[in-house]
């Protein structure tokens, strides 16, 4: 049986500094705090004269290539290509199955794994701190680190907008009970930084496509509720995403409906982008409820209040029924 290291801050960062070309990956369906992460990483690398660059099996959503354009183009290897690495970090992925193929195609061959999910499976020598709000939190205090101990110089501009919209996209704009007075602290020292806080939470919070405005107005209009009126639920199908025109990333804030009901503590938003019986699942919870112990039933995983899952069900309504059943259940 293999076992993984639990690293420290003061040995992550020592393996960082070694001079090996690396393969930064982070998890499919990516938000910010995963590409956020993993460009501020690259850069932190970059400056210490070590050759970084991003990966991932999906391509950065539309409305998250603020945080990667400037950057690198494509983040999705084209098969067959050589990766040309010497060492592969993760960030923000708690289990292998978040990272999709691109886990099988490097051999299962994981070096370090940087994250803050208080559950997953580990798969590398790690450091993962479930008390940081988000993954950037950690990048930020590997940056404070490599400076103090002179191995990089200040940090340009867009480097500290990746990393204050990582934090900021998994608080939800400092909203959620992940925040944490550090938390704050983090995004005070970002700001006089000179993090652009204003234009990002926009970008993050209110600026939207007309395909994701269309994909909420449809999944408002589906809007059930349970227990009553404790848990909601929405739910896409495949011939609405093909009648819109919609892809899965249009539908990443199609959970912010039933999440906004008054009453409602359990939400749930069920998604099917593409023909096959699969759905994927994003719950939150508005109280103590634990939503991971529901998405573990099912394969997923997370935090107690945001977590996912895919479900395999004979049809849109019968996979709702499914998660109403779960949940219910532990409903006290």
């Amino acid at each position: 049986m293999i076992t993984f290291n639990a690293l420290s801050l003061d040995e992550l960062c020592s393996r960082l500094c070694q001079n090996k070309s690396t393969l930064i990956i982070y998890h499919v369906r990516s938000d910010a705090d995963a590409v956020g992460s993993a460009f501020a990483l690259r850069e932190l690398l970059r400056l210490m004269g070590i050759a970084a660059i991003c990966l991932c099996d999906d391509e950065v959503p539309e409305r998250l290539r603020f945080l990667s354009d400037d950057f690198q183009g494509s983040v999705v290897a084209e098969e067959g290509m050589s990766f040309g690495h010497e060492r592969v970090i993760s960030v923000d992925s708690a289990s292998p199955s978040q990272l999709g193929k691109l886990f099988e195609r490097l051999h299962r061959d994981v070096d370090i794994m940087i994250d803050h999910h208080a559950s997953g499976t580990v798969y590398a020598d790690n450091y993962v701190d479930p008390e940081a709000a988000a993954t950037g939190e950690i990048i930020f205090e590997i940056e404070q680190k490599l400076k103090k101990d002179g191995k990089i110089p200040a940090i340009p501009p867009r480097v500290v907008d990746c990393i204050y919209a990582a934090i900021s996209s998994d608080t939800g704009g400092f909203k959620y009970s992940n925040v944490t007075p550090k938390t704050h602290m983090t995004a005070a020292k970002l700001i006089e930084m000179g993090a652009r806080a204003a234009e990002i939470n926009h970008l993050l919070f209110s600026s939207k496509s007309l395909k994701q405005m269309r994909a909420e107005a449809e999944a408002a209009s589906r809007l059930h509720l349970f227990a009553d009126g404790r848990v909601a639920s929405v739910c896409v199908p495949f011939e609405v995403c093909e009648r819109l025109e919609l892809r899965d990333e249009h539908l990443d804030t199609v959970i912010e409906i039933p999440r906004c009901v008054e009453g409602v503590e359990v939400a749930f938003a069920i998604r099917q982008s593409a023909p096959e019986a699969e759905y994927r699942v994003s719950m939150r919870s508005a109280t103590e409820f634990d939503v991971a112990s529901v998405c573990r039933e099912f394969g997923g995983g997370g935090h107690v209040k945001a977590a996912g899952c895919g479900v395999r069900a004979e049809s849109i309504e019968h996979a709702e029924q499914l998660i109403v059943a779960a949940i219910i259940k532990k409903l006290k």
